[in-house]
């Protein structure tokens, strides 16, 4: 029978390694494609690799607690085909334990309270909280990491607006390290230019009011981004390879897979609606709120961080008038909001005060030139102020 290999998978543009947390899976276990076989931890979430065929799971090769590089082998799946010389290539060199005490023995030890999660201990020793103070709530009071975010949220609070000390050292969480690895490589590596243009919140405004779907501006803004890219699949697709390589080339994509940028305490991550376009606004909005809880809570799956051509990046009611965006690599294009306000506009002749945001589209130079992304952003906009929108 021929054997899979099951191996670690790179979840954003500077990933190189992950901590496997467990095991949902066990050897023996029959699997399917799209079946949960083991949670690891990045540094932006906790994420679920998914079995890619349909077999059993015969080897494990990488223990718990285990850091691990991206691409690294992590199991065998027997798929029930006949052998293949591809199937039977040797796996992976055994990866590394981590190395970091500061991590690993908080994750080692059990909480006072009761269970704890793997990454709930780790988040736990990277920001000073004792797990004993955590009110944990998940099964059986076992503390997740959401929790222990909670926690940290609640002591950064009264002191958030008290200046850091003169001449003292903040140091880089995880995520907002991977953050900075991620934006500069972008800015330094990839020809990025904007274009701008204001929308008109009134119709929407109205449609909100009389619908039932629970739709929120992001909802709109996804559905409509999602229309364009279909109608002009020039946008849709990723840069791939060094532009000084014959091999270089622009991979198009198969429907419309949007990211939605979700603010966290320290940084931000990125979900992915995948088939954003086959959705309608009410799914849409079901599907917001799914995604940006699990965000939140650390819990994105694989392709829930993976696979987008664009991405929204909406600051709220609270935001700036306008932004520029910093693509988000390998992405085409990134998609910046401002925030909404009342301003004077001509209409028929007549002075008239609407609701209006500024839009702003970030996009690599490389594969879409300016008429490209001004008739792109003229169409989302287009949409946005009259469109026929799929509510149900």
């Amino acid at each position: 029978m021929a054997r899979v290999l099951v191996e670690i998978p790179r979840v954003g543009l500077v990933m190189e390694t992950a901590r496997l947390l467990r095991w949902l899976k066990d050897v023996g276990d029959t699997v399917a494609p799209g079946d949960p076989l083991a949670e690891i931890e990045t540094e932006k979430a906790v994420v679920e690799i998914e079995s890619a065929v349909t077999g059993k799971l015969v080897e494990i090769l990488v223990q718990p607690e285990t850091e691990v590089a991206v691409g690294a082998s992590i199991a065998w799946v027997e798929d029930g085909k006949p052998e293949t010389a591809a199937a039977v290539r040797a796996p992976a060199a055994a990866p590394q334990a981590a190395q970091s005490s500061a991590a690993s023995k908080p994750a080692a030890a059990p909480s006072a309270g009761g269970r704890s999660s793997p990454a709930a201990r780790r988040l736990a020793a990277e920001r000073g909280i004792d797990l004993a103070s955590v009110r944990g709530t998940g099964p059986g009071g076992a503390i997740q990491i959401e929790d222990v975010q909670r926690e940290a949220d609640a002591k950064q609070a009264p002191s958030a607006a008290a200046p850091a000390a003169a001449g003292s050292k903040v140091q880089l969480s995880p995520m907002r390290r991977a953050m900075a690895r991620a934006v500069a490589l972008s800015n330094a590596t990839i020809p990025q230019f904007a274009v701008g243009r204001s929308v008109d919140w009134t119709e929407i405004i109205a449609l909100r009011a009389k619908s039932a779907s629970g739709a929120s501006f992001n909802d709109f803004l996804l559905q409509a981004v999602a229309r364009a890219l279909i109608e002009i699949p020039a946008m849709n697709g990723i840069f791939v390879g060094d532009p000084s390589s014959p091999d270089a080339h622009i991979q198009p994509s198969r429907g419309a897979h949007i990211g939605l940028v979700v603010a966290l305490a320290d940084g931000m991550v990125v979900p992915v609606f995948h088939r954003a376009d086959q959705l309608s606004l009410a799914q849409l909005a079901q599907r917001r709120a799914e995604l940006v809880e699990r965000a939140r809570a650390g819990r994105l799956r694989q392709e829930d961080a993976s696979g987008a051509t664009l991405t929204i990046s909406n600051l709220g009611v609270a935001g700036p008038d306008w932004f520029t965006a910093i693509l988000n690599a390998p992405e085409s294009a990134i998609l910046a909001v401002g925030r909404t306000r009342e301003v004077p506009v001509a209409r028929g002749g007549a002075i008239a005060v609407r609701p209006i945001s500024e839009l702003t589209l970030t996009v690599d130079h490389r594969m879409i030139d300016g008429k490209l992304a001004a008739d792109f952003l003229a169409r989302v906009v287009q949409i946005l102020e009259g469109g026929d929108w799929k509510t149900a």
